[in-house]
């Protein structure tokens, strides 16, 4: 567990529904752990097929930005759904998660991704860019997952300048300003 200073309200600590860790508590953190918790009670996949957790690290113009991915769905070996997080609005978390599902895996394009957060979601094709389906209950389960990815051959991911504007678009949508230009309250934080 971190004992790095936030601007989440810290809870206590939680032990997390896939992995067994110990994990910050926040609100975030607790709607992350009902969407894991949803993906294997409701919609049907095993805890290993979940991968939590992951990241991608940008650098663009002196800006370093890690984008977090809270899950990465994996059906016999090949990465098929990448489930992001974030609170409020989800129409403006579209775009990064799409990018975030074309190069997390370099030699390949994860097909869905979803963004929600918690209480809603959006299901996206990652090749169209499209909004598929809306809501939890839309998410795709286990066998609809392993059906599609029967019928669908696995699509090479972006090379070059694709790519790179992927990553940008990430660097971009998922940098953090601390204290919107304010003085951090942070203690040691360079921001204050």
């Amino acid at each position: 567990m971190s004992d790095i200073p936030s601007h989440h309200r810290i809870l206590g600590t939680l032990t997390d529904f896939v992995t067994g860790e110990e994990l910050v508590d926040t609100d975030d953190e607790r709607y992350r752990q009902k969407l894991a918790r949803y993906l294997v009670e409701v919609k049907g996949y095993a805890k290993e097929e979940l991968e939590p957790r992951q990241k991608i690290e940008t650098l663009f113009a002196g800006c370093f930005v890690v984008s977090k991915i809270e899950l990465v769905v994996r059906l016999a070996g090949r990465p098929l759904l990448l489930l992001r997080y974030g609170p409020g609005s989800l129409v403006t978390r579209e775009r990064p998660t799409l990018a975030a599902a074309r190069v997390l895996e370099p030699e390949m394009i994860i097909p869905v991704a979803v963004i929600s957060n918690g209480e809603d979601a959006e299901i996206m094709d990652t090749v169209s860019g499209k909004v598929i389906a809306t809501g939890l209950a839309a998410i795709p389960d286990r066998a609809q997952l392993a059906e599609m990815a029967a019928a669908t051959p696995p699509l090479p991911g972006p090379t070059g300048d694709r790519r790179e504007k992927e990553l940008r678009i990430l660097n971009a949508f998922d940098v953090e300003g601390c204290c919107v230009g304010d003085a951090c309250a942070l203690p040691h934080a360079p921001e204050g």
